[in-house]
């Protein structure tokens, strides 16, 4: 019960704190596209910040969701 708990309280971070953790991630995704990118190897532009904002926080979200049925599950049955 306490595992789920935490994961509870760690996806309500994530959700929480979505634009911060998507735009750090995305500086590191884009500092990757450009040294691919400088050695000749053409990969998909990276995600923009308002979508990695977005996926960021329906993981979040998605996390908070699964773990509040999991704990909903083990209280009632």
């Amino acid at each position: 019960m306490v595992l789920e708990l935490i994961r509870l309280l760690l996806g309500l971070s994530i959700a929480v704190f979505h634009r911060p953790l998507a735009n750090k991630a995305m500086q590191y995704e884009r500092a990757l596209d450009r040294s691919f990118r400088a050695r000749g190897v053409n990969l998909p532009a990276p995600l923009s910040d308002a979508a990695a904002e977005n996926l960021y926080f329906a993981i979040g979200i998605f996390i908070c969701l699964l773990e509040a049925g999991k704990i909903w599950i083990a209280t009632n049955y």
